[in-house]
């Protein structure tokens, strides 16, 4: 018993969806930071389902390019982060015209 492809597709819809409004609506920058990667996750998985559908092993290997994405994502987000909590206790969006120099 296989499950459609097309929950997979729903499931990544769902999944983007969470993460587009995370992003839209928070002003914490973590938080913001975990919902891009729930963005991302949710593209991998439409990636997998169709590649997994059309028998292809190039929606695979461009799944890895976006984990590659995301960690730079990752360690760049963080070290903005760093930098902006070292100046202040608070970690918004707003913060983040303390970067100027």
């Amino acid at each position: 018993m296989s499950v459609p492809a097309s929950w997979y597709l729903a499931l990544s819809a769902v999944v983007f969806s969470i993460g587009a409004l995370g992003v839209l609506v928070r002003r914490n920058v973590l938080v913001m930071f975990m919902c891009v990667e729930l963005m991302l996750n949710a593209a991998n998985l439409a990636l997998v389902t169709f590649a997994r559908q059309l028998n292809d092993i190039g929606g695979e290997a461009l799944v890895f390019f976006v984990l590659v994405v995301a960690a730079a994502e990752v360690v760049v987000g963080l070290g903005i982060v760093v930098a902006i909590f070292r100046r202040r206790r608070g970690t918004t969006a707003d913060d983040l015209h303390l970067m100027k120099g």
